[in-house]
């Protein structure tokens, strides 16, 4: 039981160390690139959203596989106590 509770802690501590790359890396990318505008599908986009578009998929998809292996794990629980 402790073991299942410290690799828990492990995971979340990993989900948040990445959240707080992907959030530094955002801010590197605003600072950093300039206000330039390019033509995205015939509408003008501002050129910093297209990275920081592309880091949000990434941080969705984290959060996306974060909570699909809490259900893994607990199913997997479920079916160990069975």
């Amino acid at each position: 039981m402790e073991s299942q509770q410290g690799d828990r802690q492990k995971r979340d501590r990993k989900f948040w160390i990445a959240m707080l790359a992907y959030g530094i890396l955002a801010a590197v990318i605003w600072f950093t690139l300039g206000e330039g505008t390019v033509f995205v599908l015939g509408r003008p986009v501002e050129i910093r959203l297209i990275p920081l578009f592309i880091i949000g998929t990434f941080v969705f998809r984290t959060y996306i596989a974060r909570e699909a292996d809490k259900i893994r794990r607990s199913s997997e629980n479920e079916a160990g106590k069975l």
